[in-house]
């Protein structure tokens, strides 16, 4: 039966199929391309990395890879001191302030360095005053502070930042080791191989069994041949 429009003549079965063929071909193409455009799209959008995001994973993990006493460091007498000097030594490193509550544990560091030096440990100090402003001084006000006042022989630094966007890349690398400081004399523990071992809080003093019985344990590893 022809479509009755009287233009298209006894061929127009025919031509309603073709016609209605290539309809579907084209709207299958459409569909087609519609599902095919956001796989396409993901494709081409995976490779847009934040450049700025990726530079700071490169740096966080340059920074967890970087050997912890390859810092140099200056002394609280200005003198320049390669932190690698101390490799095959147990380390506490500990950020000191003369005016704070826990200021009295100089008296324990000093001792904890005394009797254990001999078998390997150095207490490290440095000065910093991120915390309440409780070390306002001079490096040389506060190396006549703990000298006269607490008798301190163990090796001190110029003062420096602990914490924040200022930190020294030394304590940066610690707070990505286990975490920043939270207070004055908060203390790290080192192996003699400079590998960190535990974080202690800063109300832990020096004379706390776990921390003595750390560091002896410590002490009785030798240095690894590398």
């Amino acid at each position: 039966m022809g479509c009755g429009c009287g233009k298209c003549g006894g061929g127009g079965a025919g031509a309603w199929v073709a016609i209605v063929a290539a309809t579907a071909a084209a709207t299958g193409a459409f569909v087609a391309t519609k599902d095919k455009a956001p796989a396409d799209q993901a494709a081409v959008a995976t490779p847009n990395v934040d450049p700025v995001a990726n530079r700071v994973g490169e740096q966080d993990q340059h920074m967890n890879d970087r050997y912890v006493l390859d810092y140099t460091m200056n002394s609280i007498d200005g003198e320049s001191v390669d932190l690698a000097q101390y490799k095959g030594k147990v380390l506490l490193f500990v950020n000191v302030a003369s005016k704070c509550g826990n200021t009295p544990q100089y008296a324990g560091l000093e001792k904890l360095y005394r009797g254990r030096k001999d078998a390997g440990l150095v207490v490290l100090g440095f000065p910093a005053n991120n915390f309440g402003g409780q070390e306002p001084g001079t490096d040389k006000e506060i190396k006549q502070f703990c000298t006269e006042k607490y008798s301190v022989t163990f090796p001190m630094f110029s003062k420096i930042s602990v914490k924040g966007d200022d930190a020294h890349p030394l304590y940066q690398q610690l707070a990505t080791l286990s975490e920043a400081p939270n207070w004055n004399f908060t203390k790290y523990l080192v192996d003699r191989d400079g590998q960190f071992v535990q974080r202690f809080d800063p109300r832990t003093r020096p004379d706390d069994a776990e921390l003595e019985a750390k560091i002896e344990a410590l002490l009785a590893v030798p240095a690894s041949a590398k």
